[in-house]
């Protein structure tokens, strides 16, 4: 498969998001890809020989959940947030874990929470099963009913649990 070639628009992005990396090795280097020259065509869907082909919609940007102002990531980091409610996990299989994560977010909600706690447990350093929860939390949150109700989901401040917690922060209702 022959790799695309991104558009200027895409190029420019590109350039300005390799700008604000740090590497993680000193001596690596970012190197932008080379803009596209030409644009690239629409990709069509293959459809009956009874008329043209039909472009595919663009998939829309997904806003990212994750951005908080820096009031936020202040209060996060400083270990000023007080949770409006918490749930711990520990304890439970995967299944009810995830059950009873769905009603405390449907709770939280109907009861105007904006910071739910929700303690997972700290993985162990070896490689056992332990810490299923942890490794499955971001895919329920994600796929959850309520994940458009999300703003943002951050590791609790060690006087909450540190990596064994989790900071999950409501939208507000409008």
């Amino acid at each position: 498969m022959a790799r695309r070639r991104l558009s200027p628009d895409e190029h420019q992005l590109w350039s300005a998001v390799a700008r604000t990396v740090k590497p993680l090795r000193p001596q690596a280097k970012v190197v932008p890809p080379e803009p596209a020259s030409e644009p690239q065509p629409v990709p069509t869907r293959p459809v009956k020989a009874s008329g043209p082909p039909v472009p595919i919609p663009p998939t829309p940007a997904r806003v990212p959940a994750s951005v908080l102002d820096n009031g936020w990531e202040k209060r996060i980091r400083g270990g000023a947030i007080q949770p409006d409610m918490s749930i711990d996990l520990h304890g439970h299989s995967l299944a009810a874990a995830h059950a009873q994560l769905g009603r405390a977010l449907g709770s939280a909600l109907a009861r105007g929470v904006r910071v739910l706690l929700v303690v997972t447990g700290k993985p162990r350093e070896d490689n056992s099963r332990r810490g299923a929860i942890r490794a499955e939390i971001g895919h329920w949150l994600e796929t959850s009913a309520y994940a458009d109700r999300i703003a943002s989901v951050r590791v609790a401040h060690p006087r909450h649990g540190g990596d064994g917690a989790l900071y999950v922060i409501l939208r507000r209702r409008k």
